[in-house]
């Protein structure tokens, strides 16, 4: 059941390949709750992906784009007035990637070529979107931008390799921006920091399955799922957050404030008994 939330706002969303993907669930959301907007994503992942089955459910226009390039992004902006009629009311950022983890190169043996494409797929991306529609004038007045991070941006997480600087880069471009784009234009630019869910890309980090578990014994409310985390990035694009920016706001069932909880105790004590036995002669 929709609310009409989004109703007659006009959007763009980056990054949804399949019906894994979070960028994904926004999208059908977004349109439940009456938006209209563009999907984006490479040209490749266009091919390979099931983009147009979304787009078609959805009644919206697939624009092939590299996120890295500055010509694709104006490209994707001024197609995306034309098409919708108008100013952008929300985009979202749903773009993460890391040849280091794909090749299983460790934080200790990086391959600074690939440290490049990450940061400036899963970050400066973020900035050159943003920049992009700063100096088009394409987002509304109290328009929304999100950028989907993850709590390795402030801790060190075993397996989450460079994706962790890319993270705390994209925080910072928020904070950054997000600034300037209120002052200027009252653009609220943010960042939700989700829990670990399962999406072709976030299955691609070591030890994910173990991740997963770790953190929903962790979180008092348990892991945020993909769907979950549509309906608060659609809180977000809604006018009912008009005075919230420059934050990093953490969705991941309280994860992030909890030191040591009952049921990861537990789990973790159960390794002792294992050890008691294994001493045994």
């Amino acid at each position: 059941m929709g609310y009409n939330l989004l109703k007659g706002k006009r959007g763009i969303i980056f990054g949804a390949l399949n019906d894994m993907s979070i960028a994904w669930k926004v999208a059908e959301l977004a349109h439940a709750e009456g938006a209209t907007f563009t999907l984006t994503n490479t040209p490749v992942a266009c091919r390979m992906g099931t983009l147009n089955e979304l787009s078609e459910k959805c009644n919206a226009e697939v624009i092939p784009a590299d996120a890295t390039s500055v010509e694709d992004l104006e490209n994707v902006f001024s197609k995306s007035m034309e098409i919708l009629g108008g100013k952008i009311d929300f985009v979202l950022h749903s773009i993460g990637m890391s040849l280091n983890v794909r090749k299983k190169r460790v934080y200790h043996d990086l391959n600074y070529s690939y440290l490049n494409k990450t940061l400036d797929i899963s970050a400066i991306s973020f900035h050159k979107m943003l920049q992009v529609g700063f100096k088009m004038d394409a987002i509304s007045e109290w328009g929304s931008v999100l950028g989907l991070s993850y709590v390795a941006a402030q801790r060190t997480f075993y397996g989450y390799n460079d994706m962790s600087d890319a993270k705390a880069l994209l925080e910072s471009i928020a904070r950054s921006f997000g600034y300037i784009y209120g002052r200027e234009k009252k653009v609220r630019i943010n960042t939700i920091s989700q829990s670990p869910t399962i999406t072709t890309a976030g299955s691609g980090v070591k030890g994910f399955d173990g991740l997963m578990d770790f953190s929903e014994r962790m979180s008092p409310l348990g892991n945020a799922s993909a769907e979950e985390c549509a309906n608060y990035c659609i809180a977000m694009f809604s006018d009912l957050t008009k005075k919230v920016t420059m934050q990093n706001l953490f969705h991941d069932g309280g994860f992030s404030n909890v030191g040591m909880s009952l049921r990861a105790m537990t789990q973790y004590n159960k390794s002792f008994d294992i050890d008691d036995i294994e001493n045994l002669d």
